[in-house]
């Protein structure tokens, strides 16, 4: 419980490691994100604060083409001041009791304009688990095509870019890529991408 009696997301783990949950509270709310502060007492008796953002999650699509490419974007991120090579991705938390394969391709048709015949899921995994808890999920998607207009929020300024595979995972080797989740999924990938290459130089479409 918070200290004004609100329900928590539980700590299953720590007690067994010795770390007792003294009380929570919130610093700041919203569908997407929370700042939750926590003190603790640590194994050796010594109470801390450990605050941390708290976070719905979000889905990440590694778009594929019958071409061989991957649809990339190349996205302007305010809170770095800075453009980043990213595959298409969006958040849960205005979302509340979607299905993830049903947010992952909305998220194809408004940053890409994008559908595709066949979608997998692939994994999970914790992105900047040492200050949140974001767990992103990550689909494969093949056989896409472009097919309409973006249909993006205000906020987003997006540049849409087909990439053949191959150079989609240097950009992800070789740092060009320096968004870490987007990286990561297409390096998760490689074995699939590579093997999706070679079928398309065959003249196969089919995943």
């Amino acid at each position: 419980m918070t200290s004004n009696g609100s329900s928590v997301r539980p700590k299953y783990r720590a007690p067994t490691l010795g770390w007792a949950l003294l009380n929570t509270r919130y610093l700041y709310r919203s569908p997407w994100h929370h700042l939750r502060q926590d003190r603790v007492r640590l194994p050796d008796g010594h109470v801390i604060t450990y605050t941390y953002q708290e976070h719905a999650g979000f889905v990440a699509v590694v778009p594929v083409t019958d071409d061989g490419d991957i649809v990339l974007i190349r996205t302007y991120r305010y809170t770095v001041d800075d453009w980043v090579w990213e595959i298409p991705a969006g958040g849960l938390g205005n979302r509340p009791g979607q299905a993830l394969l049903a947010v992952a391709q909305e998220e194809l048709a408004e940053e890409v304009g994008g559908v595709a015949r066949h979608w997998e899921y692939v994994d999970w995994f914790y992105i900047a688990n040492g200050t949140a808890n974001i767990v992103g999920h990550l689909f494969l998607a093949t056989g896409v095509t472009l097919v309409a207009s973006p249909r993006r929020e205000e906020t987003e300024v997006i540049e849409v870019h087909r990439v053949p595979i191959s150079e989609a995972l240097a950009m992800a080797r070789d740092g060009r890529m320096r968004d870490g989740e987007s990286a990561l999924a297409l390096l998760r990938l490689e074995p699939r991408l590579r093997h999706l290459a070679q079928m398309q130089s065959r003249g196969s479409t089919h995943p």
